[in-house]
């Protein structure tokens, strides 16, 4: 019998985050092989044949377009309640670089709902949903990252929105999700986008882009948007931006409007990170992150395991958050800084005061340029009830400080400063 283990703030765990099976091809319903139905892998773009498909599916009660060997090409999908997605081995479904292939439409977007693009595949309102294979989902945004950088050259402060990109994935309000087994790359914007969704697995998955010849700008892994109950298991990230992210709203009132909300309940555990900017980041627009756990992972040179986000126009709370069997190397372990980029207090006259805590970090073997890299900003935000234990790491610069964090434990914890 499995010992009955704990969130942080000591509730029990679901026996829901550790059923792990993914459904079987066969198990999903009728299949709709898209070489069936004229889809060919030429080059050509067949974004209105593949939801024709998607279509037909959900109209006969649902089933699987199925993605065989061969690269399609196609513009934002939409998918509907019973329809699934499998991408076989060998399999790519790639994204068109033309942004006009992703008409615009009342979005999600960097904690706000307004008018942008779709993504590549999109979903809203369903249940029980598929999306599994060996394959490939490619959004094929090199086009999109230079045209970025050339407008970021003529204009240093446009937004990551100015130089309009598609995501590659985008699921809202939507329960039991299932994402396995594929490779998930080169997205335009964000890779994966979660919003009001509960009971979503990441099972096994491989997603990346790169942070070089040409950047990847802003193409986050896995957005987590005022999400409950979320695995991430067992999968691997090199993105050119943060893997996985804790969304919610943003700007001096987000905390009272509808749309925006919190996450809670989530796992992630025996992942792999390469070069990313962030493991687990809370922010940049997040408002409210209770009960979320990392264990059991390996890093191989990403910026910052654990990344907390302090907006100076946005109330935000972070607390019941733990990372622990920690193993790798990293530049900065903990990273706690104010978060300015394109804030605006929208005439609010007073800095809201947000807050960290009950923040746990134990169990790391490490390698580090910085362990504790943090700073105190006491007029914007307040940390406190942090726990640092069983924690062996070589690091340039160790940057801890007992006056950084009200009530902070240290147990057990050797930095070796090289």
């Amino acid at each position: 019998m499995r010992e009955k283990e704990l969130f942080p703030d000591g509730t029990p765990i679901d026996s829901w985050f550790y059923d792990t099976r993914v459904p079987e091809l066969s198990e999903l319903g009728t299949q709709y092989i898209i070489t069936d139905y004229g889809v060919r892998s030429d080059g050509k773009i067949y974004t209105k044949e593949i939801q024709h498909i998607i279509d037909t599916a959900a109209a006969n009660g649902g089933g699987v377009v199925v993605v065989p060997a061969g690269t399609y090409y196609s513009g934002a999908l939409y998918f509907k309640q019973g329809v699934h997605l499998y991408v076989s081995r060998g399999g790519v479904l790639m994204g068109s670089d033309d942004v006009t292939d992703y008409p615009v439409c009342v979005t999600r977007i960097e904690g706000e709902t307004c008018k942008y693009l779709p993504a590549l595949l999109n979903a809203e309102g369903v249940d029980g949903m598929c999306i599994i294979g060996d394959g490939v989902i490619d959004g094929n945004g090199l086009r999109s990252w230079k045209a970025f950088w050339h407008r970021r050259e003529w204009n240093p402060a446009c937004t990551n929105k100015d130089e309009q990109r598609p995501r590659l994935l985008y699921i809202s309000e939507s329960s039991n999700i299932t994402i396995s087994g594929l490779t998930l790359q080169n997205s335009h914007f964000w890779t994966t986008h979660l919003y009001r969704c509960d009971h979503v697995k990441y099972i096994n998955c491989r997603i990346t882009s790169p942070a070089e010849p040409v950047r990847a700008p802003s193409t986050d892994a896995i957005d987590i948007d005022v999400c409950s109950d979320v695995l991430i298991k067992g999968c691997y990230f090199a993105v050119n931006d943060d893997s996985v992210v804790l969304k919610g709203g943003k700007g001096p009132w987000a905390d009272t409007a509808p749309e925006n909300g919190s996450n809670e309940r989530i796992i992630v555990e025996d992942c792999e990170y390469g070069f990313c900017h962030g493991c687990l980041t809370c922010g940049s627009e997040s408002i409210h992150n209770r009960n979320i756990i990392v264990r059991r992972v390996k890093l191989g040179g990403p910026s910052n395991m654990l990344w907390l986000k302090m907006r100076p126009d946005t109330v935000q709370k972070y607390e019941y958050v733990t990372v622990e069997d920690v193993t790798g190397e990293v530049d900065h372990l903990i990273c706690i800084h104010p978060w300015t980029q394109f804030f605006d207090l929208k005439g609010r006259t007073d800095i809201p005061v947000s807050v960290a805590e009950n923040i746990t970090v134990r169990n790391c073997r490490c390698d580090c340029g910085i362990f504790f890299d943090a700073e105190a900003a006491p007029e914007q935000y307040i940390l406190k009830d942090f726990t640092l234990e069983d924690i062996d790491v070589r690091s340039r610069v160790n940057g801890y400080r007992d006056d950084i964090a009200e009530n902070t434990k240290v147990i057990n914890v050797s930095v070796d400063t090289l």
